[in-house]
C-alpha cells in the first residue's frame, strides 16, 4: 500500500490581490498555481507553507488561518497528494524563486486558469475573509 504524500499551500494576500506563481516544472508546467510544495521530513506543515512561499515568491508570510485540507486521490497527476492550505498575509518584495517562472499578483475576481484544484481552494479561502 502506498502512503499519500503531504503538501502545504499558501493563499497569500498581497497588496490588492492574491499571489500566484507560474509553474516551472511538470505537472502543469507553465500554468498558474498557489505557492506550495511537499512537506519535508521533520518539518511542520505550517513551516512548509512558509518555506515554500518564501522559496517561490520571495515573500515572508504570516499564516492567518487554515483554509482546508484537500485530499481527493485524483487531485494531482503525480499520485495521491494531501494538501493543507493556509490563508496568509505576505510582506516583502515579490520575486519568483525556485520552481516558479514568475510570481504575480492577481485580482481574485479575474484569475487565469489554475493548476490542480487551486480554483476551489481560492474560493474556499476567500469565503473565510
Amino acid at each position: 500500500m502506498k502512503t499519500p504524500m503531504l503538501a502545504a499551500d499558501a493563499l497569500i494576500l498581497f497588496g490588492e490581490g492574491i499571489v500566484l506563481i507560474r509553474r516551472e516544472n511538470p505537472p502543469y508546467q507553465g500554468c498558474y498555481a498557489l505557492p506550495g510544495g511537499f512537506v519535508e521530513v521533520g518539518e511542520a506543515v505550517e513551516e512548509a507553507a512558509q518555506r515554500e512561499a518564501k522559496e517561490e515568491t520571495g515573500l515572508d508570510v504570516v499564516l492567518l488561518k487554515q483554509v482546508g485540507v484537500y485530499s481527493k486521490p485524483e487531485r494531482d497527476p503525480r499520485g495521491h497528494v494531501v494538501s493543507i492550505c493556509y490563508l496568509a498575509w505576505g510582506r516583502g518584495e515579490l520575486s519568483a524563486g525556485s520552481d516558479a517562472r514568475s510570481a504575480e499578483v492577481f485580482d481574485p475576481e479575474d484569475l487565469p486558469p489554475l493548476a490542480f484544484d487551486h480554483a476551489q481552494i481560492i474560493r474556499d479561502g476567500l469565503e473565510k475573509l
